[in-house]
């Protein structure tokens, strides 16, 4: 099952937080228009610096190459081992641009597909929100942790407190 990461952007128009419509989920693993059309995917889902990133470092492999007179099988073998770095980091490459425009993080997701993903994502972010607020800071680590009735648990760890 894929597993993706959500995003969110910064608020815009004085808002304290950014509308979940705007939530962006990018999916973890191999991708296979990444990897057979690179340059195309970086240009289509706007990764700038990244696509620049791509070119200057493309062209300086293939540049000292043909400088040092590699042969040609050398050359696709070299072109396919970018391809498949691309194709296999594709995600990180949205992630980074993201970072870099200042989304924030908000977790991770597993879901059969990105509607399932955001489903899961939305359902569990609504029953947070309902939550009482959290415990002050002078609770000390054995003082006993109340969990929330009937919360189901969507990632590897339970909630403090909670009998397993």
């Amino acid at each position: 099952m894929p597993t993706y990461t959500v995003h969110a952007p910064p608020p815009r128009n004085n808002r304290s937080a950014a509308d979940p419509e705007r939530f962006r989920f990018v999916r973890d693993g191999f991708r296979f228009w990444a990897f057979l059309l690179a340059p195309l995917w970086l240009l289509l889902h706007r990764l700038w610096l990244a696509l620049l990133l791509y070119v200057i470092v493309v062209g300086a492999i293939n540049g000292g190459l043909l400088f040092v007179g590699a042969p040609t099988g050398l050359k696709i073998l070299v072109e396919l081992v970018i391809a498949l770095l691309i194709g296999f980091e594709a995600g990180t490459l949205e992630r980074w641009t993201l970072a870099r425009r200042r989304w924030s993080t908000l977790g991770f997701v597993v879901g059969d597909g990105p509607e399932d993903a955001e489903r899961r994502f939305y359902a569990e972010w609504v029953k947070r929100a309902n939550m009482p607020p959290p415990l002050p800071q002078s609770v000390t680590a054995s003082t006993p942790v109340p969990a929330a009735a009937n919360s189901e648990i969507i990632g590897l760890f339970p909630e403090p407190g909670r009998a397993s």
